[in-house]
């Protein structure tokens, strides 16, 4: 069955296509919210906010074939929330940061990628990531991020450009 026909079922009040619906999603979710918070509790803890907001507001989501664009927004929103409560807090130390392993195969890349996105604001860091983590196009990252086209195109740019540099620094290093 396919996405749309999940959605539907869910939307009329089926737990259990909510419950196939969201299990589809999961690993995106929690590699998204991980790419955030960069600890697997909160990321779990996101999860699970992601997927009680998703089930309460499911009748609200218009169009059924952008589950996934909706699911990431939800997901994006819970784990900016999360970094801005622990700012409110005590901020991490790295040497609590946990293994990167579970989030890419490919660890000594993601370790590299995972310090230089560090140096991207969010919303570089949130196009980057659906661009070219999830695969998402730019009108849709628009959509995701509720900015304009135009503006979107131009923190990808600036956020690639600033890649470049940083990873230009490392190599004359």
């Amino acid at each position: 069955m396919d996405v749309v026909a999940f959605v539907k079922q869910a939307q009329s009040g089926n737990d259990a296509a909510y419950l196939a619906l969201f299990q589809q999603y999961e690993e995106m979710v929690y590699r998204i919210a991980f790419v955030y918070v960069k600890n697997q509790d909160d990321a779990l803890d996101i999860v699970q906010e992601v997927a009680y907001r998703s089930f309460k507001s499911i009748k609200t989501l218009r169009e059924p074939r952008y589950f996934k664009t909706w699911l990431t927004k939800i997901t994006i929103s819970c784990s900016i929330n999360v970094l801005q409560k622990r700012r409110k807090v005590i901020q991490m130390k790295p040497e609590q940061l946990d293994d990167v392993r579970s989030m890419d195969e490919d660890l000594p890349l993601s370790i590299t990628l995972k310090d230089v996105l560090e140096k991207l604001d969010v919303n570089e860091k949130s196009v980057i990531l659906l661009r070219f983590y999830q695969d998402y196009t730019i009108k849709e990252i628009a959509q995701v991020l509720e900015l304009p086209l135009g503006t979107i195109k131009t923190i990808l740019y600036r956020s690639l450009g600033k890649l470049r540099g940083i990873l230009q620094e490392v190599e004359s290093s």
